[in-house]
């Protein structure tokens, strides 16, 4: 679902009004607490929170407090870091945001001065940690630019409401590295189909494990393979096949390896034996 046409008139009008206030704070190298000020105005005017229900400033966390938190319907869906106007970005501004949200289970911070605009993904692995989604700065877009609502709708509070947030994760999913390495690595099907195509092309039977140490050890990049990134898409992998059942209902071929059941998706390796 996209947004809607009535809050994206309100956001390219909220965002011609604000930006000459955006720049000019920018440029001043204003206070954080002016700078706070500004990011709960763009939030209202440019990205659809009503500044008084949806936005709490000073949101206590275990005796400490997170600049703003953002909810809906009362539930908090993301934290807000904000930096004065006039100071660059960078990740470890947001490590204090991201414990925050470690310890009250929420899944989305953002990162601002004002006129920059970053949004993270938290990853519940050991240890926690984050990864950023989406960036943009203000400053440089044109309101009458064609895209100019798929780059602010991740930030929007209709944007949260229809978590275009998550879908933007799955498309960047669809191509990460560490996805895909955890998914030729770890998916029977997967490894299945690599030891048929293999049987046909060098005509011997190798089983699961020696393509699996080969593929870890020669084949795809360690990289892929470790860190939290790793981690959380080895265990999204898991989930998915448990989900749909492959835990329980493989077989066996000949050579005792396990032979998942056949998805329309590897029909086209199948189709001669």
């Amino acid at each position: 679902m996209g947004i809607s046409k009535k809050s994206e008139e309100k956001a390219i009008a909220g965002l011609k009004r604000l930006l000459p206030t955006i720049l000019q704070q920018k440029t001043r190298d204003v206070s954080e607490a002016d700078t706070v000020t500004l990011v709960k105005d763009i939030m209202a005017d440019v990205f659809g929170f009503d500044k008084y229900v949806d936005l709490a400033s000073e949101h206590p966390v275990r005796g400490k407090y997170c600049d703003v938190a953002v909810s809906i319907d009362s539930k908090v869906v993301a934290l807000v870091e904000i930096k004065s106007a006039g100071m660059t970005l960078s990740d470890k501004h947001v490590r204090q945001a991201i414990d925050y949200a470690a310890n009250e289970g929420v899944l989305w911070v953002i990162l601002t001065n004002a006129s920059v605009w970053r949004l993270y993904h938290m990853l519940f692995t050991k240890p926690i940690n984050s990864r950023q989604i989406v960036e943009i700065d203000l400053t440089s877009l044109d309101p009458k630019q064609p895209d100019i609502l798929s780059l602010l709708s991740p930030f929007m509070r209709e944007g949260f409401v229809k978590d275009v947030q998550s879908d933007l994760c799955n498309r960047q999913d669809a191509t990460s590295r560490y996805l895909l390495a955890s998914l030729i690595l770890n998916n029977a099907a997967v490894i299945n189909t690599i030891r048929r195509v293999l049987r046909r092309v060098v005509d011997v039977l190798v089983d699961d494990d020696e393509i699996k140490k080969v593929l870890r050890n020669e084949v795809i990049k360690r990289e892929t393979l470790d860190g939290p990134e790793a981690d959380s898409a080895a265990k999204r992998i898991s989930h998915a096949q448990s989900h749909n059942g492959n835990s329980n209902d493989t077989q066996k071929d000949s050579a005792g390896n396990s032979a998942s059941p056949r998805s329309n998706e590897l029909a086209i390796v199948d189709g001669d034996k």
